[in-house]
């Protein structure tokens, strides 16, 4: 396990000072704020203040406020529906929130003069569905980003594509295409793919979720190993083994806020939010 992830003692930081919103403010948790998660202040690399999306007059997220340090390690778990998904992908402006702030490394990237493109060279996502290009080999997958941005040579970019499918096992793989992998494999190439640029943050929207129980395992592997690596990376999950084990803090979304965190000794052993142990009680 990573040094920095310490059980039971989730690393402390400031609460954002935006006002949550006056619609949702009493379903903010109140007695585990990121306050109470006692341990060493590291440095926030995102801060989400007053977070709100609608589609339509359907209100999926109604007021996050929550910050993501540098190297931690954030598991986001709940009920279908919650905005667990919509508030992975406001992190990198897929979604464009219709209220509220979101600084990545000190800059607002919802103000409007912000790059976001180059924004998110910084941070890798990863989805459901695995994404590869089927008219690539593997190994030009993994080149194509580094190289088209600008990032690396053509020589540097085959470079790390090997050194990547080296560290999953796939070398032998390089000259094949996405067709012929099974569906962990595919998963596992859109990981390193996106580790390919370097990125300061990782963005998981449940990345196991279209694959067969035994392949699961292969990528959850994948992605502890990152993690003890110190990669800072926010994970909507429904492993919740993997997040019991592996996340510094486990986030509950519920209704469109943070109705629970913690440490996921604290988290999955002593819930408070009723509907949180309602949760757990149907998924453990």
């Amino acid at each position: 396990m990573k040094e920095n992830n310490k059980k039971g003692n989730a690393k402390a930081a400031p609460e954002a000072k935006t006002e949550v919103s006056a619609e949702k403010k009493e379903d903010q948790p109140k007695n585990n704020s990121r306050e109470k998660i006692a341990g060493t202040k590291s440095e926030a690399l995102i801060v989400v203040s007053d977070l709100c999306k609608n589609f339509g007059d359907h209100k999926v997220l109604r007021g996050i406020n929550t910050e993501i340090d540098k190297g931690e390690v954030v598991a986001i778990i709940g009920p279908s529906g919650c905005g667990k998904s919509t508030f992975l992908r406001s992190l990198n402006l897929l979604e464009v929130p219709d209220r509220g702030t979101i600084r990545f490394e000190g800059t607002d990237i919802t103000d409007k003069s912000v790059d976001i493109n180059k924004m998110r060279e910084k941070m890798g996502m990863v989805f459901q569905q695995f994404n590869l290009f089927p008219n690539l080999t593997i190994k030009k997958n993994i080149m194509l980003a580094p190289t088209k941005l600008g990032k690396m040579t053509k020589e540097e970019a085959s470079a790390k594509a090997d050194e990547l499918l080296k560290r999953i096992g796939l070398s032998d793989k390089a000259n094949a295409y996405p067709d012929s992998l099974s569906g962990g494999q595919k998963q596992r190439v859109a990981i390193i793919r996106a580790l390919a640029m370097n990125p300061d943050v990782m963005l998981f929207d449940e990345p196991t979720s279209a694959l067969d129980p035994e392949m699961v395992g292969e990528v959850l592997s994948l992605m502890k190993n990152l993690a003890d690596s110190g990669m800072t990376m926010v994970i909507v999950t429904h492993e919740m083994g993997f997040a019991r084990e592996v996340a510094d803090r486990v986030l509950f979304i519920n209704d469109g806020v943070i109705a629970e965190e913690n440490t996921p000794e604290e988290f999955f052993a002593n819930p408070v939010n009723p509907r949180l142990k309602d949760f757990l009680s149907k998924v453990l």
